[in-house]
């Protein structure tokens, strides 16, 4: 009887051994799946989600903490997240389209799923929800802007006079004149945008790159071609492609440029877009064109610490432009 009790204590704690461990297991399988989480970013936005029952927040400020609150616990049982924005409107029209109950979370989930595969993600590294807000949004105007202007482009044809492709010679140009800005605004980190007004909205670029001050010495390696310039990929495809946009539908865009360099003084410098060319701004109009309210004309005050200086020539000649 004893020998029956014991084998009997023992089955169990070998069964208590064997859940324990698979618990262990799935918890360290757990942190090999990652996680992605929607979030309705704006105010309007969470108001369209509320006429669901099963959707149940009531304030904003509230739901924003509580998915903050998700991804840090989340982040904190080492799961890896990516976050998306999750809009009302594509939601109702997924679940349309693929016969999903929008009143549930599953509908929910799917969507966000969805969503993460083909939309603008970001990857969540402990930011505060604050900050990881703005950055998501950025994220997704640029992904919109970069599909809108391939598509401007690739639609375009090829040009009745000469057959060249009207999108890829502009892509072309675009890439020589970034390329003469960034050689010829010397050491410095700069940051660089292109506004290009288009039929539906305002096209806008943004690109940072840090010029090394590089050695007299014309055999210095670092002083080969390509070598002058460091800048995110992804950024630069999409300041050219916003830049082609201008340049193959002659927009009156423009680009800025500011230089940061140490125990100097930011240099601010301006160019229109004018027939394929980047006209030269005097300092009067690059003054002009940062003190001004866009909105209502009235003079802004000057930065403290900034010179307005005038764009500077690239020395481009007209291929690629005359289409």
């Amino acid at each position: 009887m004893a020998h029956t009790e014991y084998s009997e204590q023992a089955g169990r704690a070998d069964r208590s051994g064997q859940r324990g461990t698979a618990r262990a297991m799935r918890r360290r399988l757990r942190r090999e799946v990652p996680t992605t989480v929607g979030v309705l970013a704006d105010e309007r936005d969470f108001t369209a989600m509320r006429c669901y029952r099963t959707f149940t927040f009531d304030d904003h400020d509230t739901y924003l903490r509580q998915i903050d609150g998700l991804l840090r616990s989340l982040a904190s049982q080492g799961a890896h997240t990516t976050v998306t924005l999750f809009d009302p409107e594509e939601f109702v029209e997924y679940c349309a389209d693929t016969g999903l109950d929008p009143d549930t979370a599953a509908g929910r989930s799917r969507f966000t799923a969805w969503t993460a595969a083909s939309g603008a993600t970001v990857a969540y590294t402990g930011q505060p929800i604050d900050a990881l807000l703005p950055l998501l949004i950025n994220t997704a105007v640029r992904k919109a802007t970069w599909e809108y202007v391939t598509t401007l482009l690739a639609d375009l044809g090829e040009c009745a006079d000469c057959g060249q492709d009207i999108g890829r010679a502009a892509f072309d140009h675009a890439s020589h004149i970034l390329l003469r800005l960034l050689e010829e605004a010397g050491p410095g980190t700069h940051h660089l945008v292109c506004s290009i007004p288009a039929a539906d909205e305002q096209l806008l670029a943004v690109l940072h790159a840090d010029n090394a001050d590089h050695p007299d010495d014309p055999d210095h390696p670092d002083r080969s071609e390509g070598a002058l310039a460091r800048l995110d990929s992804s950024e630069g495809a999409e300041f050219v492609s916003v830049l082609a946009a201008g340049i193959a539908l002659d927009s009156p865009g423009g680009v800025v440029l500011r230089t940061t360099g140490p125990g100097a003084p930011d240099q601010l410098h301006g160019w229109r877009l004018q027939r394929g060319h980047l006209v030269p701004l005097t300092a009067g109009e690059v003054f002009n064109a940062y003190c001004t309210d866009a909105d209502t004309g009235e003079p802004l005050s000057p930065e403290s610490g900034v010179e307005y200086r005038a764009g500077f020539d690239l020395g481009l000649d007209d291929t690629g432009t005359h289409h």
